[in-house]
């Protein structure tokens, strides 16, 4: 039996699986995600995102071990094509999550720190309660940076060119008026053809590269933008994130977000301090900034905040029938 609570982030869920999944062997965090993906761990990743159980969109984590005593508690985040080494709506659910079920103590009103090693390192969320219920959420991100720029690519609609830019995970930014797209359900079918045959396209480039950890290489996903006239100087886009094989982003993407924030930041968009209003394909929004600039990998690198609210949707006790015929699940798409 596998017990989870589910939460929303924005539109997005995010499955906790608090009970009953093998625990992966490994030393920090980034060990246990390569142990998950070889190990009895990614067959009940496969039951909890398949159907009936899940579906193609589906996201979720199991609950780790920290690093060390220095975090509250480790995640390995999943979906229905593996493990990811960062998910920022993930982080604002279990941020959230940690102060909801005690885990994390909280005061009736004001904010609370929780610390939490994810794989692609250790963030530090802060959860604001009100009249003693959780209001939001926000995370300080791992070191983000530009990876290149103005990348060709030739797609089925017309040629583009994109902008890699890292913030946790490795996303690929496109402007959806480029191809005569824009970030609107009606426009859906196209965004994720084209999304996802733009990250396969660049997601073994040098590029695509990490750095110094080559477990942290490769396209994520495909970041679909456009801008939101304001009239006020403030920056404000929408944005539909094409993530793992297909798979469509309901929330403005935390981990994107930081990414985006980095083009934005590194092009002189956006003024230091300035908040990006980020709105996704449904009209769910995060917050995010730049806090300040570091140096990282060699390079010019930004520590960025994201902003959101989760919100639980249920409790769950999942059990595989060794009847079933079915097994595992399936998937349609």
């Amino acid at each position: 039996m596998l017990t989870t609570i589910d939460y929303h982030t924005a539109g997005e869920p995010f499955r906790i699986v608090t009970a009953g999944a093998p625990e992966p062997a490994g030393r920090t965090i980034l060990d246990r995600r390569e142990s998950a993906i070889h190990g009895e761990l990614d067959a009940v990743r496969a039951l909890l995102c398949n159907e009936p159980r899940g579906h193609a969109d589906m996201y979720g984590g199991f609950l780790v071990p920290p690093d060390d005593d220095g975090a509250h508690l480790g995640v390995l985040f999943w979906h229905k094509d593996g493990f990811s080494t960062a998910c920022g709506h993930g982080t604002i659910a279990l941020a959230t999550y940690a102060v909801d079920a005690g885990i994390v103590a909280a005061p009736h009103d004001g904010e609370t720190e929780v610390i939490i090693d994810v794989p692609s390192g250790r963030l530090r969320a802060s959860v604001r309660r009100e009249a003693g219920r959780v209001v939001s959420a926000r995370f300080v991100n791992v070191p983000s940076y530009v990876l290149a720029r103005g990348m060709a690519v030739t797609t089925a609609l017309g040629p583009t060119t994109a902008d890699l830019s890292y913030g946790g995970a490795i996303y690929a930014s496109v402007d959806a008026g480029s191809l005569g797209l824009h970030v609107d359900p009606t426009h859906l079918g196209d965004l994720i053809a084209v999304g996802r045959a733009i990250k396969w396209a660049l997601d073994d480039t040098p590029e695509a590269r990490h750095p110094s950890d080559p477990r942290l290489s490769g396209v994520y996903g495909t970041i679909w933008f456009e801008a939101i006239t304001t009239g006020d100087g403030s920056v404000h886009q929408r944005n539909c994130t094409i993530f793992a094989d297909g798979e469509v982003d309901r929330s403005p993407c935390g981990s994107g977000t930081s990414a985006r924030l980095t083009l934005l930041a590194d092009d002189g968009t956006l003024a230091p301090g300035q908040v990006l209003t980020h709105d996704s394909i449904i009209g769910s929004r995060f917050h995010g900034r730049v806090r300040q600039t570091v140096a990282a990998e060699g390079r010019t690198a930004y520590i960025t905040e994201v902003e959101g609210a989760a919100y639980r949707t249920g409790e769950h006790r999942f059990v595989l029938d060794e009847r079933d015929p079915l097994g595992r699940g399936f998937q349609l798409r």
